[in-house]
């Protein structure tokens, strides 16, 4: 048993370690490059996530500033109204005393 690993000592040249410790430097490289693409994946779905829920959120506001522009002009229409129904009880209030 101690001659093999004395002749698998022998034969590891620094070529061969060379080549070894080049192969492992590679794969970690690769390894390093995917988990970053991964990680701009998942930051590139969440940017496009927010972007989303922002674009809901101005249809959301625009749709209630529309809403509340009818609803003001609603009002000023009823109280326009309001005004010249006074103005006629009024004028029929001074025809009578």
């Amino acid at each position: 048993m101690y001659v093999h690993a004395a002749q698998a000592a022998e034969s590891a040249t620094w070529p061969g370690t060379i080549l070894v410790l080049g192969v492992l430097a590679l794969g970690v490289v690769l390894i390093v490059a995917v988990m970053a693409t991964l990680h701009e994946f998942r930051k590139t779905r969440i940017l496009a996530g927010q972007e989303e829920a922002m674009r809901q959120l101005v249809q959301r506001y625009e749709q209630l500033a529309a809403n509340s522009l009818d609803a003001q002009q609603r009002v000023a229409a009823d109280l326009a109204e309001l005004r010249s129904r006074t103005n006629t009880i009024e004028q029929i209030l001074r025809t009578v005393e």
